[in-house]
Parts: C-alpha cells; structure tokens; sequence
C-alpha cells in the first residue's frame, strides 16, 4: 500500500492481514503513549509486510526501546479491549484534535497537529470516523479487526525517517515498523523466509558469481554487467526473440534520447518530469539559421525532418518547438514506437501491428530509493506496443496474459497474482485523462477477460497509468518472497495525442486501441528476482557457466581430450570452460562449486580409455560415468528445452 491516502472504497477492500496490521500499528502508538505521553503521531496504515506509525517525539527511539514498547502493546492485547468506530461531524472532529485527544490516551495541553491539518484536508463529503481502543483514540477511516487480542503475534523491527506527506519542507518525523501475523507460527516462518532471503541477496551472490557490478565514477543506480551477468541477458533476450517471433511480433529498434516535444506530446511532460533526467541543451540544434561548425554538413535537410513527421501533427508546432535544442534521454518506449507507427499509413488490414524492443531507458530515481538491481537508473526493458482495434482487443490482450504463464512455468513461478489497476473518478483531469466513456470501456475490456480466461486477479482502484487500465504482475518466489515484475497496460489516450490511426473498411480515419507490455519486465529487477530465486543455482540454459571440465591432472593425455571435449560443446554455443590447473581434483570441485557451475565433467584415465566422464551436478553430487556422446546429448537436449 503506498503513503497516499486511502479512499473508503479502497480500505473497504484491505484484506484480513492488513486489517490486523492496521490495528497493530494502533496498538503500538497506544504503547508509545504510555512511555512518552508527548508523542505527535501523523500516518500509521498497513503496508507490505507490516505496518508503520510516524511520530514526531524528542526521544530518538531506537532498536534498544523496541522491547519496552513490544512489554507495553502485550499488556494491550491482553486488556484486548474493543476496537469501536465512532462517527463525528468535522466540527467535533477539530475540537478533539485541538484539545489532544486525538492520537492520544486523552486531554493533553498541546494539540494534535498532525490530526489538525489532516482533518482540514478531508474531502467534504467523506464521513469522518475515531476508532477507540481503551484508552486509546485516534482519528481513523478503519477498517479494524474485533478487538486488540485478535492480534496473534507482533514484533517492531526497525526505524527511519520520513518527512510529513512525503515533503521535504514539511517537518521530519521517526517512522516506526513492525509486523503482524495471526499467530506465532506464521510470524516464525515469515523471519525464518527473511534470513534465507538474506542468503539469497542478489547484491551478495551478484558479487559473489561475478555477474554485475556498480562503480562510483559510473554513478549510482547504474549497474555494469559482467561476462557471466551478460551471457543470462543474452538468454533472457534469446528466449523474449523467439516467443515474440512465434507470435508474430516485429522488431524495432529506436535511439536513446529525444527532443522535448516528443514527450509534450505524449503527455510524459510536465508530470513525469521528476522521474527523468535532466534535459541537455544543444544550442546549435535549435533553429536552422543557427550557424554550424565548418564543414558541417547535415546527413539529411531540414526540410526532410519535417517532411518524414506524421501529417497529423504538420504545421502544429512554431518554429522554435519544431527546431527545440532541448533533449531528454529516453525514459520510456512508447512514443518513439508511436513514431514508428505514424511513419507508414496503415489500414484495418495491418493490424494487429506489434512492436517489439529491448529498449534502454533511463530514469532518475531518487538516491535513496536504489536499491541493487531492483531500483537503477538504466534499464533494459521487454517492452512491446501492440496496436489494435476494439474487435481485436480481446484476443491480443488474452495472448499477452497467455505469454506470462508461459514464462511463469519456464521460470518455475508457481504463485502469481496479477494487480487489475483502476481510476478513480474523483481524480479524472487530474490523475487520469478525463474520459469517463472511455475508462469505463476499456475497465470493463480488461475485467472481462481476465475473468474469462480464469487469471488470478486482484483489483485495485486508483493505481491506473494516467492513459488506461493496466495490471502489474506480482509473483513469489522459491521462498515465498514477493515481487513486482512486470505489466501490461491499455492506452486509449495517447494514440489519439500523436494523430495515430488506421483506415478501416468503411475508409474512415480510426484511432488504435494500443497494449503496453512487458512479461519480463526489465532486465536488471528480472536478473535480481532470478538470482534470489534460484538462490544463484539457475537452470542449464540460463546458467552463466553451464559446463566446466575437470581433468584429474595436467596430464598431455588428459588436458587434449578435455579440450575436445570442451571444442565439441563450444561448437553448440554451450558456455564451456575448462580447468586445466595442475590443482587437487577436489579444488577444482570446490572452485567449480562455489561459482555453482550446473554441470561438472570430471575426466579421469578410466573416463579417457573408455570415451566417457564422470558427472557432477550442482547440488546434485556425483552422478556416476557415462558415456561422452550420451552426456554432451543430454546437456544439449537440456538447453534446447529449457529444461534444469
């Protein structure tokens, strides 16, 4: 749940946990108060994995007083006093929050000032609902669970700090998390899934396997990726090509920064500004009588330029705009693929029309909010761009979903849930393109085929792109941590901005419907979800190095049939290394181990008087002698099949 504040239709739909950590996040201001009685509390919702309260107090808390405050709320479970909704006009409201009672165990000298400004911004025709715990009572949509001993088990776990309302100039207050469950045994498991995720970190075993690296003189956020890290892109990219192919999708291929205008077109400027670098200014590139440098000669004239812009927008920029110095690097796809579309007329006949690119992109992501791989500045994406009719919608947007539980089996993803984001209506013109119509059409498209094809959805209101409906995919992995992968959105909008269409049968101009997708999301929060799933243990065909061959010795003998061994392979593109080291056959083993190379051909003078090698799994151990033909097939059936 993000830190925007929730509509009643959105909590009307928290689910059991968060309801339960909702009121966990109660029970722990109301401990905080008995041992600071002055504490300011602001914001205290449910979020991934638990709960928060931010609260402004002299006292720094930190992990030492997390016991005293956990003694505090078991004493308030015990109580397990009622939660009780009471429901108070505006007026009433702010009388509360003024006298201290809000956010507090009763009266108190200073006011609730927090509770204060909150109250004044909300909406005028929400109800405005307390909820009492004991002695406890704090302004509060809900919803809650019966009462505080429903809360089975919790523990605190850890502080930051975070500015009131996500704003800087607002003053900084100390956020405290923890989490709950139903019972104990729930919350065993869910710190018990976190220390293997620690193990399994993709910052630590990225390191370790020499897959990627992050470099101050680079920048932060800006990940480089080694020859193995590389040779899983390559895979990833190899298996994107052909599934994409086979369903008929063209490659395209597009630069990596544009000129302002193209983002004002499609909307992406102003309101995405923040999330994009700052723009270069190239002075020279502004108007055509500017002078260039001596022996300048343009590759094309400016006449050309305009010439090859769509019809559509001919005429509709001045001078300046058309000619703008001004250039962004590309933080998203899908204008430049509009681009490609409106460079040749299309009919009925064209469409389905599906772009397909692994395009870079780059996003300013603020410093704090890096994280590994999972949030960079640079990013590779699967991303496409099908263009379609209405009649067709149904189908393309089916395939795209069939597409994910194709890869989720390749993967070994056996629990996904895919997150149905609507509108709000409130917020059309503001957060949304202001076309109630069209929302409702296009919602109505999406939900209908998810419930018709039997997908395991959730929806989610108040969380579409600006443009359209979209789902974000959540999966889990191995160890039942989850992520967010990838999505798939519908754009009604933003065809129309680019003057985007097609001439259908009656020989009329139509505007497309156009799918955004992207089934494996980007390269960088893929790899990192992978590594931590597999726990760096990847199948053969994903692995960096899928074979290494382990002579016993340094042998003349020895070291030639390895090698031929090793030429065979590489001849099929397997990723083969040779050991030709004068090390202890169990060194070689434990380096090869420690890398978790999947498979181990270990060669003997038996192995070599009788073609055959001893094999070795990761994992798996010795698996016995075979022979050389029957082994190198199997690796090479493994690969093909994208299987272990």
């Amino acid at each position: 749940m993000s830190d925007e504040r929730k509509t009643p239709e959105q909590r009307a739909q928290m689910t059991d946990l968060e309801r339960l950590r909702h009121s966990a996040a109660h029970v722990m201001a109301t401990a905080i108060l008995r041992i600071w009685p002055e504490a300011q509390f602001a914001a205290g919702p449910p979020v991934e994995n638990g709960f928060y309260y931010d609260v402004d107090l002299p006292h720094r808390i930190s992990p030492d007083d997390f016991a005293q405050i956990e003694a505090e709320m078991k004493k308030e479970t015990k109580a397990n006093h009622t939660f009780e909704r009471v429901e108070v006009s505006r007026a009433e409201a702010l009388a509360l929050a003024e006298a201290g009672e809000l956010a507090a165990l009763g009266p108190r000298p200073a006011a609730s000032k927090f509770k204060v400004d909150i109250v004044e911004n909300i909406p005028e025709d929400e109800k405005i609902t307390l909820y009492r715990n004991g002695e406890f009572t704090d302004l509060c949509a809900g919803p809650h669970v019966m009462r505080t001993g429903n809360i089975g088990a919790f523990k605190l776990t850890h502080v930051a700090s975070a500015y009131y309302k996500g704003d800087e100039k607002n003053p900084q207050l100390q956020r405290i998390y923890g989490t709950a469950f139903k019972n104990r045994t729930e919350m065993d498991a869910y710190f018990a899934m976190l220390e293997e995720a620690k193990k399994r970190d993709h910052r630590k075993l990225g390191k370790e396997l020499e897959l990627f690296t992050f470099d101050d003189d680079v920048g932060p956020g800006l990940p480089l990726w080694l020859p193995r890290g590389t040779a899983i892109i390559e895979e990833l990219e190899k298996l994107a090509k052909e599934t994409e192919f086979a369903a008929g999708y063209q490659r395209v291929r597009t630069p990596h920064i544009a000129r302002e205008q193209l983002y004002l077109t499609s909307g992406h400027l102003p309101y995405y500004a923040e999330s994009m670098f700052p723009p270069m200014e190239l002075a020279e590139d502004r108007l055509p009588s500017l002078s260039r440098p001596a022996g300048f000669q343009p590759a094309e004239s400016e006449t050309d330029r305009q010439d090859a812009r769509p019809p559509s927008q001919a005429g509709s920029l001045s001078s300046d705009e058309k000619h703008s110095g001004r250039y962004y690097l590309k933080a998203m796809n899908c204008p430049h693929h509009h681009k490609l579309f409106a460079a040749v007329p299309h009919s009925y006949r064209d469409l389905p029309l599906r772009f397909a690119e692994y395009g870079t992109n780059y996003r300013y992501e603020q410093s704090g909010e890096l994280f590994g791989l999972m949030r960079v500045r640079c990013l590779q994406m699967n991303d496409a761009h099908i263009y379609c009719t209405e009649e067709q919608f149904e189908d393309e947007f089916r395939a795209v979903n069939d597409m994910y539980l194709k890869y989720f089996k390749i993967f070994g993803i056996e629990k996904y849930v895919m997150r149905f984001s609507t509108h709000e209506p409130a917020k059309l013109g503001q957060k949304f393109v202001d076309n109630p119509e069209l929302w409702k059409k296009t919602e109505d498209m999406v939900r209908g085929v998810l419930q018709r094809s039997g997908i395991n959805y959730i929806e989610v209101p108040n969380e579409a792109a600006f443009y359209g409906p979209k789902i974000d995919v959540q999966v889990w992995s191995a160890i039942g941590r989850e992520f967010s992968i990838a999505t798939n959105q519908v754009d009604f909008a933003v065809p129309e901005r680019f003057g985007l269409v097609y001439k259908d049968r009656d020989n009329t101009d139509k505007t497309p419907l156009c799918i955004h997708r992207a089934p494996l999301g980007t390269h960088e929060r893929f790899i990192g979800f992978l590594i931590e799933h597999y726990a760096g243990n990847f199948p053969l065909w994903l692995a960096p190095e899928q074979v290494r061959i382990l002579p016993i010795g340094d042998e003349a003998p020895l070291i030639e049939y390895a090698r031929a061994i090793q030429t065979e392979l590489r001849a099929h593109e397997v990723r083969a290394e040779l050991d030709a080291s004068s090390d202890h056959i169990k060194a070689k083993i434990s380096a090869a181990e420690q890398m978790k190379v999947h498979t181990m051909l270990v060669i003997g003078h038996r192995d070599l008087e009788a073609n055959a090698v001893s094999l070795r799994e990761h994992g798996k151990g010795n698996l016995g002698a075979r022979p050389r033909d029957e082994v190198i097939a199997g690796i090479l059936s493994a690969i093909k099949e994208r299987r272990g």
